[in-house]
């Protein structure tokens, strides 16, 4: 069986090909970064090493890699042979590879009718649903009808903290032990991918939610936290018994949503929230707060991990304290790497809160909610003097 995975990186490698390595495929890895690519045509294998105790290592082998940039032809050539096509690129490059799929489909689709599922593994709702809409822009009206009869794409939520990393061996990756990848079965194509690790539901929404502001929620909030009170990892962020206290509380106020709208038992919810912290916790994975909290602006979208559930926990009558205070905190985050905190900060010099909380947060209709976050600010900015 062959797997074409779209990112190279570390979630690719130490997430998604591993459960895939497990389910016995082939894994060709498609990217742009030349060295990484070059490394896994040499080497046709790569190392997998937990972040605990144990630093225990598997192997993973029967790899390959294409560069996309290189060679698209070559691209397409594999999805028209593929067996299963997964992404982990980030929300943002999804429409930079729909036209790599594109041809890849239109090219198989010519000569077989053979089912395949494209399943997107991205930090956003609808990753695959977003991704099917850019590849049917590169795709003619019959192209388009050709491809549903025999590829999906169903939609996915995966959870595993894979920090940013160096080590002499290249390819070797560091990932946490927890993961969990859940697909939408409704929505597969064909038989159903026996992958070891998977959980297959009917019904993906509550489990991306759960994950969405449950343990994005409560990364960001640690990150944008941990930024204010000057700390550079999560593990020392999370660790600042204050820091630890808003956060809980954050996630305590978004598991009051989610119990609410899902019927989630709250034991349980509660013992998943205390998880998702420990893991926030573990010594042995030193993630910068940088990574956590890059891309603001798409973080505090009108749909993601904090204005969502502020907006649904208002309309459940529950009015949020500490989630206005991480959307606050996010405000204040600067790093002149990363063009979107460049953004927010540049609008902040020229705009009020309530303006930029409209333009990208789309809180035009919900002014109660702007206010509580312009007083929470205004206290922070004082915080801060004192600070």
């Amino acid at each position: 069986m062959l797997a074409v995975h779209f990112g190279a990186g570390n979630i690719g490698r130490g997430f998604i090909g591993q459960l895939l390595h497990k389910a016995g495929y082939e894994i060709c890895f498609v990217d742009v970064n030349e060295e990484m690519i070059n490394e896994l045509n040499d080497k046709k294998t790569y190392a997998i090493m937990l972040a605990d105790s144990t630093q225990e290592k598997s192997r993973i082998t029967n790899v390959r890699g294409i560069n996309s940039l290189k060679d698209p032809q070559e691209v397409a050539k594999v999805i028209a042979q593929a067996d299963l096509v997964t992404t982990a690129v980030g929300p943002t490059i999804l429409p930079k590879i729909a036209k790599l799929i594109a041809d890849g489909i239109v090219e198989r689709v010519e000569s077989s009718d053979k089912a395949l599922n494209i399943i997107a593994c991205e930090n956003m709702i609808g990753g695959s649903t977003f991704l099917r809409d850019e590849v049917y822009l590169n795709m003619t009206l019959s192209q388009q009808k050709k491809t549903e009869q025999s590829v999906s794409f169903p939609d996915a939520a995966v959870d595993r903290i894979v920090p940013i990393q160096s080590h002499e061996d290249k390819l070797l990756v560091a990932v946490e032990p927890f993961y969990e990848w859940v697909i939408d079965q409704s929505k597969i194509i064909g038989e159903v991918p026996a992958i070891n690790g998977v959980t297959y539901v009917d019904d993906l929404l509550p489990y991306i939610e759960r994950k969405l502001f449950t343990v994005n929620t409560g990364h960001a909030a640690t990150a944008y936290l941990g930024n204010f009170y000057g700390y550079e990892t999560i593990k020392e962020a999370i660790s600042d018994k204050n820091i630890r206290n808003i956060v809980s509380s954050v996630l305590d106020e978004t598991g009051k949503l989610l119990v609410k709208k899902y019927n989630f038992d709250p034991v349980e919810h509660n013992t998943y929230i205390q998880k998702i912290i420990a893991r926030f916790e573990n010594e042995y994975i030193s993630d910068e707060v940088s990574r956590v909290a890059r891309s603001p602006i798409r973080k505090l979208g009108a749909n993601d991990r904090f204005i969502k559930p502020l907006r649904e926990l208002m309309e459940y009558g529950i009015t949020p304290k500490y989630l206005v205070k991480a959307i606050a905190t996010a405000l204040f985050y600067k790093n002149k790497d990363d063009n979107e905190a460049i953004e927010l900060q540049s609008f902040l010099q020229n705009h009020t809160v309530e303006e930029l909380l409209v333009k990208y947060s789309e809180l035009s209709e919900h002014i109660e909610l702007i206010h509580l976050i312009i007083d929470e600010y205004n206290q922070l900015e004082r915080d801060l003097l004192v600070y």
